[in-house]
């Protein structure tokens, strides 16, 4: 993992898995795979020259990924940050992104830091950051059916991410935030989709996405640094690996619960220090299983699971609502 954390944490690189993510944390990837890969799955009529084709087609699927994250915009170097004012907003931002807890934890709910899921302060390609984002707003949001400003789209990573609840938009923390990611924007064209805005789309898995073969992938290459219950590591009580699920990670209505969104997070940064290593169906299952397991309670919960999914989370992604490994995801939900 391409790590340059705040201080001498390196949490913030990880989020969800391993995501972190924040499925990140301990890889910088998804977690690579033991079971059947995208180039090795078997096919209806399987041969060497399909086996060759399909390795082939991974291979130079890795290739463009890391030619994108090479030719992606690259956002100012921290010492250039002014001093003043300005300046100073900045440094709070950034602050604030890798130590969320610490300087805004009214607005915290769980154990995660921004960075978590947008690795090396925000400024990491292929992991949501924040210089592709600022540029990219106002803009049309499905998941609240409205145009959202830039600031309503950091209240919603308070609410469902951290697991807390949304900041005022003239807070002094949303401000910073703002701040933060419109200089790290300098020279960015706006509202145009930059190279290693996001997090990579993976074309659809050879098999199924699976729990079990998932957990295979976790215990080899996630559970170092996650732990083997994936409840993250700490250190004088703040986590350096965060948690993947259970009461101290994000929530149901985070867009990380999603297994594909997982799934691209983790094929682009885990494992750690060895993003890229695990195949696109490595990536899918581990993702599976991360978001296989119960969290906190989405915010917009109706009082029925069943309902609740029909209303927010109608789509084959997520597995809210969904019974994964003999469990109804979401009947449980984790608290503090």
């Amino acid at each position: 993992m391409k790590l340059r954390p705040f201080g001498s944490v390196p949490g913030p690189r990880l989020l969800a898995l391993g995501v972190t993510a924040v499925l990140g944390a301990c890889s910088g990837k998804p977690v690579g795979g033991l079971p059947a890969t995208a180039a090795s799955a078997p096919l209806p009529h399987p041969s060497s020259v399909s086996h060759a084709s399909s390795a082939a087609a991974a291979s130079s699927a890795d290739d463009a990924a890391n030619a994108a994250r090479k030719t992606a915009f690259v956002p100012p170097a921290e010492s250039t940050i002014p001093e003043g004012p300005y300046g100073d907003m900045v440094r709070l931002g950034r602050a604030i992104f890798t130590h969320t807890r610490e300087n805004a934890g009214a607005y915290v709910g769980n154990g995660l830091n921004c960075s978590n899921c947008h690795l090396d302060a925000g400024r990491l390609a292929d992991s949501a950051p924040l210089w592709a984002a600022w540029g990219m707003y106002p803009a049309y949001r499905k998941k609240n059916k409205h145009v959202n400003s830039y600031g309503e789209r950091l209240q919603g990573c308070f609410m469902y991410s951290m697991n807390g609840k949304a900041p005022p938009l003239d807070s002094k923390e949303l401000i910073a935030l703002e701040t933060y990611s419109y200089w790290m924007a300098k020279g960015a064209p706006a509202g145009t989709k930059l190279p290693g805005a996001g997090y990579p789309d993976l074309p659809k898995p050879a098999q199924a996405p699976d729990f079990a073969r998932g957990k295979t992938v976790f215990e080899s290459h996630c559970a170092l640094c996650h732990g083997a219950d994936g409840q993250g590591q700490k250190v004088a009580g703040a986590y350096v690996f965060p948690p993947l699920w259970g009461p101290d990670s994000f929530n149901w209505g985070a867009g990380m619960h999603s297994v594909d969104t997982a799934a691209g997070f983790i094929k682009a940064n885990m494992p750690f220090s060895r993003d890229g290593s695990l195949s696109d169906q490595d990536a899918w299952d581990v993702a599976m299983y991360m978001d296989g397991h119960e969290r906190p309670q989405d915010p917009r919960f109706t009082g029925n699971v069943a309902a609740t999914r029909k209303a927010f989370h109608d789509n084959p992604n997520s597995p809210y609502g969904t019974e994964v490994n003999g469990h109804l995801l979401g009947s449980q939900p984790m608290k503090k």
